[in-house]
């Protein structure tokens, strides 16, 4: 999946533990707003909901919304 900086995802998964104000992101809607290397090889999504928290996931946990 080409994903694009400005562009609309929901979170439809998380692969791993993670705190309880990322989970409870599940299945919101928010805006790719840069990416960063993650893991030395891996590229993960900075995604910013409209409550302006912002976390990043990987491209698998994402999906694009109109």
């Amino acid at each position: 999946m080409a994903l694009d900086i400005g562009q609309k995802v929901k979170v439809v998964r998380v692969k791993d533990r993670v705190s309880d104000s990322v989970a409870k992101r599940l299945g919101q809607q928010g805006t790719v707003t840069q990416f960063k290397m993650v893991d030395g090889s891996g590229v993960g999504v900075v995604v910013e909901f409209p409550d302006q928290f912002s976390s990043w996931f990987f491209e698998d946990e994402l999906k694009v919304t109109a």
